[in-house]
């Protein structure tokens, strides 16, 4: 599968930082070929202004040392309207998310249209043995994926260590958790959380948000179960 955004699968002060609402649904398009006309790199992307043959258009990609003037690729491109940066402090009209032809994805940003898969890799963080959170709404990471039909809608609490974070992809900021519970053989050892709080790989975190099934991002990405809306605390 080819990667693209990081993303990115996506979640630094890359694209669309923790607090600001979630981008309107992202469409996909055939690859985009462009001139660079401008050059914009914060910690983990790079914004390009490209002359296509279609006109201006400005970009998005895992930060890669580009030149104004240099002619690039962006495969499996993914364009959002009304996307608000708040690294760059503006709100760009139209913006195309993508993987620059050629380029290895970076293991910070991952994939960006598939934040939470992709090519990058999970921490190597050794056995993670968390205790699960308390009160009503506790889960493990196990319990949410094998009752997911159950608690589809419901409110959740989940405690968990970091064991992949991508930052700022698609106004959200996406987490991988695991807490010892559930096997690698079905990934019921892993939960997927999208939030608007920053974190980073190893700090282990109390989730609370509502899970959600059967979630379609489009292109491809579709999830069996995951947590959405969530508020991160230590």
């Amino acid at each position: 599968m080819k990667t693209i955004l990081a993303l990115c699968l996506v979640l630094c002060a890359g694209l669309a930082m923790g607090g600001e609402p979630a981008a309107p649904a992202a469409t996909a398009a055939a690859a985009v070929k462009g001139e660079v006309l401008e050059v914009k790199d914060v910690e983990s992307y790079s914004y390009l202004r490209l002359k296509t043959k279609d006109g201006e258009v400005w970009a998005a990609v895992a930060k890669a040392p580009l030149k104004k003037g240099a002619t690039v690729t962006i495969e499996n491109p993914m364009t959002m309207t009304n996307f608000e940066s708040k690294s760059l402090k503006r709100t760009f009209p139209t913006i195309v998310f993508g993987n620059l032809a050629g380029a290895a994805a970076s293991p910070a940003a991952g994939s960006m249209a598939n934040p939470h898969g992709g090519t990058a890799k999970l921490a190597d963080i050794g056995d993670v043995h968390v205790p699960k959170a308390s009160g009503a709404d506790a889960r493990t990471v196990a319990e949410i994926v094998a009752k997911s039909a159950e608690l589809k809608d419901k409110t959740v609490v989940v405690r968990g260590k970091v064991v992949k974070y991508n930052g700022g992809i698609m106004g959200k900021n996406w987490v991988h958790l695991r807490d010892g519970s559930g096997a690698a053989a079905d990934n019921s050892n892993d939960l997927l959380v999208t939030t608007a709080n920053e974190t980073q790989v190893g700090a282990v975190v109390v989730a609370k948000g509502i899970v959600r099934t059967d979630k379609d991002f489009g292109a491809g990405y579709a999830y069996k179960v995951l947590v959405e809306e969530a508020t991160l605390q230590k």
